[in-house]
């Protein structure tokens, strides 16, 4: 359903606000890269700080300024499932093609609680929904057996963003699911290995910056061109690597700033790109020759 190169938009502040026109921009130019879908309203896009209604105006501005052209992957997910099902709610109802839900942070459920949490979302609202597993961030992981459950019993979760940097994750749930279960990497720098073992695609940080680098690894990739994937691969790793020096998007913001698409802020509890950050990203960018 969903494949190759899916960006995680940062969302541009200025004077403290979303920049409405700075993210629209970005989005036009993502899709002039050759990005193959948008996901508004991450961790990348700092959610967390986010306002409800700044939040609902992202994902539409997304969807607005892609106008249909790419698939809008809304990230909706919360630690509340009432909150979770109204913002997915909200999705549907702005024109997203699916929603990207993240497994319930600080609340710590069991494989009950977050099968519960998912069920709850998936009878509410029909919109293909894709899990998102990212232990570091939410302290829980989702097991396969879980999500196959999930998969199972609910025709519109469809996929999962895996960012568990677990390698033999996606044999597993593709083993478990079966060829139909979308599965996206969540971790630019191993990409190309969980693709090897079964995956489809990439929701990325990197693509912010290197749209049409990432766009061609995968084409390069899905073409059977595996060497020309490695070695756009190679030449990006240094600024997968640099992309998450500081807690992300801290440095991708301070990357998107060198590019002039936005400006460096990022709301507190985060804080600017330090000058060691800073040094690390403009190399990394040399590197990959996003800088004359």
């Amino acid at each position: 359903m969903f494949k190759g190169s899916l960006t995680a938009l940062i969302t541009p502040f200025r004077d403290g606000k979303v920049d409405e026109k700075a993210f629209q921009g970005l989005v036009e130019w993502q899709i002039d890269e050759g990005t193959d879908g948008l996901i508004p309203c991450g961790t990348t896009g700092e959610s967390p700080t986010l306002s409800h209604g700044e939040h609902e105006r992202v994902i539409e501005l997304c969807i607005e300024a892609a106008g249909g052209r790419v698939p809008v992957i809304a990230g909706t997910g919360s630690n509340s499932t009432e909150e979770c099902v109204r913002l997915t709610r909200h999705a549907k109802a702005a024109g997203a093609d699916a929603a990207l839900i993240v497994t319930p942070y600080y609340n710590k459920p069991s494989q009950d609680g977050l099968y519960a949490h998912y069920k709850s979302v998936a009878e509410s609202v029909d919109l293909p929904i894709i899990i998102y597993n990212i232990p570091p961030r939410s302290v829980i992981d989702m097991s396969v057996q879980t999500m196959a459950r999930l998969a199972g019993d609910f025709s519109n979760i469809v996929g999962v963003k895996d960012a568990t940097a677990d390698l033999t994750r996606p044999l597993a749930t593709r083993q478990a699911i079966g060829d139909d279960f979308c599965l996206l990497s969540g971790e630019d720098a191993t990409v190309l290995s969980f693709m090897v073992n079964g995956g489809d695609g990439c929701i990325s940080v990197t693509s912010n910056v290197a749209p049409r680098a990432c766009a061609e690894m995968h084409d390069a990739w899905a073409a059977g061109r595996t060497g020309d994937a490695m070695a756009i691969n190679a030449r990006l790793f240094p600024l997968h690597h640099a992309l998450f020096v500081e807690p992300n998007p801290v440095p991708v913001k301070y990357a998107a700033a060198l590019l002039e698409k936005c400006t460096n802020d990022v709301r507190l509890p985060l804080t600017p790109a330090n000058e060691t950050t800073q040094k690390q990203v403009r190399d990394a960018m040399a590197s990959a020759g996003l800088l004359n």
